[in-house]
């Protein structure tokens, strides 16, 4: 009775059995996302501003720095297009350069640089020159003796006994 069972629970299952489809190579199915025309809105236009700000400002800097020796200055205008100013700094001569500027619609950009000041330069010192080595012991190649190999071996590795 057993055995009839299992061959008719082999029967069903054979006869209620599809094909599995396999895997496969394909691409993945495209979602569409479908939406409604937008509702038309009556635009309100902003009235245009044409703002032009009069530009105007002054400012100035400086750094006196004692440790590093770093001595510097600006100082700048403007009005309107027009753009006047200075700066100065102290050179590595001991000289301080200063350069007076303007700039403006008519002339562009004019500059003047002058110094003050003596430039100062270290003064060299003469140094000897190294005694040259005439002849240098020769350098004899080999083993030192008592048939030892100085390779890898002799420092933990790499050896070839």
């Amino acid at each position: 009775m057993f055995s009839q069972i299992v061959a008719l629970s082999a029967l069903v299952a054979y006869a209620s059995a599809g094909i599995i489809a396999g895997h496969g190579y394909a691409a993945a199915p495209i979602a569409v996302a479908a939406h409604a025309a937008p509702i038309a809105v009556a635009a309100h236009a902003a009235p245009a501003v044409d703002y032009y700000a009069h530009p105007k400002y002054e400012f100035n800097y400086g750094v006196a720095d004692a440790h590093t020796g770093d001595q510097k200055s600006q100082h700048e205008v403007r009005d309107g297009d027009v753009v006047k100013g200075s700066y100065s700094l102290h050179e590595s001569d001991g000289t301080i350069r200063t350069v007076h500027y303007t700039a403006d619609d008519h002339n562009g950009f004019n500059a003047v640089v002058s110094r003050t000041g003596h430039a100062v330069h270290p003064q060299t010192v003469a140094v000897a020159p190294a005694k040259a080595i005439v002849a240098a012991p020769a350098i004899a190649y080999g083993h030192a003796g008592l048939g030892a190999h100085f390779g890898y071996a002799g420092h933990g590795g790499y050896g070839h006994y």
